[in-house]
């Protein structure tokens, strides 16, 4: 699987899944391109999508929903089999940095 997100300063920042003998150990691409944005200068996503090897569209889990929802807040696109929607509607009631005392 690999992932593509628009960075708000027009940089692409991209990822891919990387498998572990232990399943649990695995990493999702959207948490290696997480790592590339933080490494690359930061930012806030603007939109992002996620394919298979085979170029098939692909959805988030659960967890890479909430890393997406923290670094493109809200209103960040996504590329869903409904068409391309913001994280608002992907995720939503997200619990994030705003909700923290």
């Amino acid at each position: 699987m690999g992932v593509a997100g628009i960075v708000d300063d027009g940089r692409v920042v991209t990822g891919c899944n990387v498998e572990n003998a232990s399943y649990g150990l695995g990493l999702c691409a959207e948490c290696t391109m997480a790592g590339q944005l933080r490494l690359s200068g930061g930012g806030r996503l603007v939109a992002v999508a996620c394919r298979s090897g085979a170029g098939d569209l692909l959805m988030p889990c659960g967890r890479c929903r909430q890393i997406l929802f923290e670094l493109g807040g809200s209103s960040c696109l996504v590329d869903t089999p409904s068409g391309i929607l913001p994280m608002s509607d992907v995720l939503p009631d997200a619990f994030g940095p705003d909700d923290l005392p």
